[in-house]
């Protein structure tokens, strides 16, 4: 068995439904070719709004359709970064804070825990520093760490949004691939969609190459956004638009994403079973869906060290500083995405970490 990567959350080509979505995109150009494959209304195509809206009992207005959520990202973070303080999670994903160093945001990491956000520390940050304030947060399946955010946490983190000058950016592009376990509602559904902003994709229940992410706004954010975005890109790529709205009104999401679940599942217990046999002193997470495990490594353990040794023997994971704001906290741990690698490779790849953990580093 050669190279075997932990390391992108990225769907395995047998998750991907490449025979259907080829006839979805032969039939919406041939239904709707001259819209689909002209300049269009940088909000999106119109009848994938609406289905996103009706989804969210929100009007079409509100929604945003972008290249990927990253792209719709980026222009929020640039929107907010001059009139709030920006807050993440510790750890949390990385393209935010590579975004928040380009632009040159100071950002502020709150820690988690086992349940994740510690909304008890959110609370204290918000007293000590009372300007409005800016949360980016994955309340479900994060990215990295796999945990969710429990339902008393979310409530509570509501009433913080009411009562400190806060506004939230849920970014929630793996809710529907959830494998086990209740249904938690969203920030945005307990809030209602005022001062919570809500991002999700398609790229983990459909397929990333169609590049569609989307956000759901207040009127007014949603229109100064629209007129930001038609200064960067004037009109996104309306082909993949429609050819997933086409998917979606053939009635496919559903069965494709209990096909996806199915196919998660299988690795993620492969992940968590290799684990279990393999890695004597390490802690993990214990992830109810999505992507990824978090692993803390057996105390000593320097995880950016682990990782160049571990590529010299065909693995590769993402190092736990990668994760933090100041490169400092995660040293000791690894995202393992379990997404891309059957759950053979993945045996084989927690063997070799296994065997790496157990063999004393060569002084450099």
């Amino acid at each position: 068995m050669g190279s075997i990567s932990f390391a992108r959350g990225i769907p395995a080509s047998e998750l991907l439904p490449v025979e259907e979505l080829a006839d979805c995109a032969r039939a919406a150009v041939e239904r709707d070719g001259h819209t689909v494959l002209n300049y269009g209304p940088v909000g999106g195509y119109g009848p994938l709004r609406e289905w996103i809206a009706e989804r969210h009992g929100v009007e079409p207005g509100r929604v945003l359709v972008t290249n990927g959520s990253l792209e719709g990202l980026n222009l929020v973070l640039g929107h907010f970064a001059s009139r709030a303080r920006v807050l993440v999670e510790a750890p949390t994903y990385d393209r935010p804070l590579k975004i928040a160093q380009r632009l040159g945001i100071d950002v502020v990491a709150i820690p988690q825990d086992d349940e994740g956000l510690d909304v008890d520390r959110l609370e204290a940050e918000l007293k000590r520093d009372s300007s409005p304030s800016f949360l980016y947060v994955l309340p479900t399946f994060q990215n990295p760490s796999g945990r969710t955010l429990s339902l008393e946490r979310r409530l509570r983190l509501v009433e913080l949004v009411h009562e400190h000058r806060l506004t939230i950016l849920e970014d929630d592009p793996y809710g529907l691939v959830r494998f086990e376990g209740a249904t938690v509602p969203t920030l945005h559904e307990l809030e209602g969609g005022k001062r919570v902003l809500h991002s999700s994709s398609f790229s983990k229940i459909v397929a990333p190459g169609l590049r569609v992410g989307y956000f759901v706004l207040p009127a007014a954010l949603a229109a100064e956004l629209e007129a930001e975005a038609v200064n960067v890109y004037l009109a996104p790529s309306f082909v993949g638009q429609a050819a997933l709205y086409e998917f979606l009104i053939r009635g496919r999401l559903e069965p494709n994403v209990e096909r996806v679940r199915g196919l998660l599942r299988r690795r993620r217990d492969a992940m968590l079973t290799a684990l279990d046999a393999g890695l004597t002193g390490a802690r993990w997470s214990h992830p109810e869906g999505g992507y990824f495990v978090w692993l803390d490594l057996p105390d000593g353990v320097d995880g950016g060290e682990l990782l160049s040794r571990a590529e010299g023997e065909g693995v590769s994971f993402v190092n736990g500083a990668d994760f933090y704001t100041d490169g400092s906290g995660g040293r000791g741990s690894a995202r393992l995405a379990f997404s891309s690698v059957s759950p053979e490779e993945i045996a084989e790849g927690v063997a070799r970490l296994s065997a790496l953990l157990t063999k004393p580093a060569v002084p450099a």
